[in-house]
């Protein structure tokens, strides 16, 4: 079946229906991993996008119960290249035509899709739709589109849930939280409490944790800065912090540090960052739209992670305040285990 990837700015795309039949509208996004569709998919980050992958073709490996990060994704749709309609006969696998069937998500194929990162070059949003025309009403429809805001708010935990294991105990800020975030604290033995995104600092202080996590999440800094304020007026300096993706973010504005937007975005698995103290690189994976201005900072930072593409400060520590903040994710997924080491770096923080 022909379906159309349409843009507000007037660009058509035509390429083969697969997944689920419906309309969709989202913010395009692009997802330049070479592996990983199924974390990239399901991880909350993304909450509200159409994703295209850059990869030549996605599907070969099919869906598994173990790279969900979350139970139900909540990606618009899906853009691709080619896909792979057959994977093998193990039952433990799903056919991601089949899983996209499943869980309402319309995805195209047969699109550039180097076209479409072409078009998000200098634009740090543009709205998209998948839909069965390309007419002028469907191109109505998206100029009048209003992106949602505060996406936090819609994809954050309601209620509190424990990750159990039997060492110290964490509560942990869900702004659009990964499972593999949860599994590396638990290969730790970290005890996880998971609180929504405008626990109070009573959440807090009834579970006596001994540190906080503030997850990755799809919302813009300055929607979630006024929930997590009274979390850092009250703990900043007395409990370690760690903050990843979004919650980088949420440090670096409490910390008055000066944030520049990324155009396009970074959403993937291949971005160099390289550590200042010892000059060691690594391939970590990012789903962000700012990075801090490094002539911003007037703080004792014990250490800094650049990355390599715009030479903006992707990471830092303050061990006297016991705050550790990285824009990437230390734990992959899509990507490599290269940056692991921020999650041990924390636990000594804790000690």
């Amino acid at each position: 079946m022909k379906r159309y990837l349409i843009l507000e700015d007037g660009t058509a795309f035509s390429g083969h229906g697969f997944g689920a039949p419906i309309t969709a509208t989202g913010e395009l996004g692009i997802q330049t991993s070479n592996f990983g569709y199924q974390e990239a998919i399901s991880d909350p980050a993304n909450f509200g996008k159409i994703l295209a992958f850059t990869t030549p073709m996605i599907g070969g490996s099919g869906i598994n119960a173990i790279d969900y990060e979350s139970i139900d994704p909540s990606v618009r749709g899906i853009i691709a290249n080619d896909i792979a309609f057959h994977i093998s006969a193990n039952p433990t696998f799903q056919d991601l035509n089949d899983f996209l069937k499943e869980k309402r998500i319309p995805a195209i194929y047969g699109v550039d899709t180097r076209a479409l990162v072409q078009k998000l070059k200098n634009k740090r949003v543009i709205k998209a739709s998948i839909m069965d025309t390309d007419d002028a009403h469907a191109f109505d429809q998206i100029k009048a589109l209003v992106l949602p805001k505060n996406k936090t708010a819609q994809i954050s935990t309601t209620h509190p849930y424990a990750a159990p294991n039997i060492g110290k105990t964490v509560a942990v800020i869900d702004l659009g939280l990964k499972h593999s975030l949860l599994r590396s604290l638990s290969l730790r033995k970290i005890n996880s409490v998971v609180l929504p995104y405008n626990a109070s600092i009573y959440d807090i202080i009834n579970l006596r944790a001994d540190a906080i996590v503030i997850s990755n999440g799809p919302s813009r800094v300055e929607e979630v800065a006024p929930f997590l304020k009274p979390v850092f007026d009250k703990f900043y300096g007395k409990l370690p912090i760690l903050g990843i993706g979004l919650g980088f973010l949420a440090i670096s504005n409490y910390l008055d540090l000066e944030l520049l937007d990324l155009i396009p975005a970074y959403n993937g698995s291949n971005f160099p960052v390289i550590e200042q103290t010892n000059n060691r690189i690594w391939q970590t994976a990012m789903n962000i739209g700012q990075l801090v201005v490094p002539d911003s900072l007037s703080l004792n930072l014990s250490r800094k992670y650049f990355d390599l593409r715009s030479e903006l400060l992707a990471g830092y520590s303050i061990n006297e305040d016991k705050v550790l903040a990285t824009a990437f994710n230390p734990e992959g997924s899509p990507g490599n285990f290269d940056a692991a080491s921020i999650y041990d770096q924390f636990l000594n923080m804790m000690e």
